[in-house]
């Protein structure tokens, strides 16, 4: 059995429209995972699903981790059992610090793994990990104080992002369009953050329209996601086929007059 495990997975929005049409995939631990699709595929939603967004339904399938069906958990105690979702878009949490908010997220999954009881990371533990994690990122120690993402530019959004992962050390990271709004310096040390995590203990799946990424990630295997399915999969060349010829060949022609 693998660490993370997607079956038949369906997901509808709340009016009921379907929008993944029953996902199928296996991602241990050690490997990185890249999924592929043009806009409007559903890729984000299949993102949010398994990360437990309440505006996204489950409606049949299972989501396995270590042995473990959280399809019916929360989003927190996904994150608990070690499921982590890197945001195309991160949120501004007013009034939240950086610091505050990593120190919190630390202490919850530790207490989750201790059984329920508290069991809180010393401050001097915290800061020497903290700043371990953002020298490899090249995070900016004064971000530390500042507010979650209030102000930050999308580079800085997605570094603290990499940053938490870092931090959490979760089973299985998913992230979803993470090379958004990233210039190429902003991705080489996102990208590098990312391959230096994945080993023995996590694996990884990139959720991503261009193949740039994937330049400095490497993935294992490669899935095309078309109109909520993966439909086809294969090695890294995969995604250099898909910069240079587009999801044309994998978008069945409808039935009226052959258009796409």
């Amino acid at each position: 059995m693998a660490t993370f495990e997607i079956k038949n997975l369906h997901v509808t929005l709340e009016d009921g429209t379907e929008i993944v049409r029953g996902v199928d995939l296996a991602i241990d631990t050690g490997e990185v995972h890249a999924v592929m699709g043009p806009n409007g595929s559903g890729k984000s939603t299949l993102a949010y699903a398994l990360m437990g967004h309440p505006a996204y339904t489950i409606t049949g399938g299972e989501i396995m981790l270590d042995g473990e069906n959280i399809a019916e958990l929360g989003a927190d105690e996904r994150a608990q059992r070690g499921l982590f979702l890197a945001f195309q878009y991160p949120h501004a949490v007013p009034g939240v610090t950086v610091t505050n908010f990593l120190r919190s997220a630390l202490n919850a999954v530790r207490k989750a793994k201790n059984g329920g009881e508290d069991d809180p990371i010393s401050v001097a533990e915290f800061r020497k990990l903290l700043a371990s994690a953002m020298d490899r990122l090249r995070v900016p120690r004064e971000m530390m104080g500042r507010y979650l993402n209030e102000g930050f530019s999308g580079g800085e959004k997605k570094r603290v992002e990499i940053l938490q992962m870092a931090m959490l050390r979760p089973r299985m990271a998913v992230l979803d369009e993470t090379d958004s709004g990233l210039d190429i310096d902003a991705l080489k040390i996102v990208a590098g953050g990312v391959r230096e995590l994945v080993g023995p203990d996590m694996g990884a799946l990139v959720i991503t329209h261009y193949q740039r990424i994937l330049n400095y990630i490497d993935p294992d295997h490669v899935h095309v996601f078309v109109d909520g399915r993966i439909v086809a999969s294969g090695g890294p060349e995969l995604a250099h086929t898909l910069e240079a010829e587009g999801y044309d060949a994998f978008i069945p022609e409808t039935v009226a007059g052959g258009e796409r």
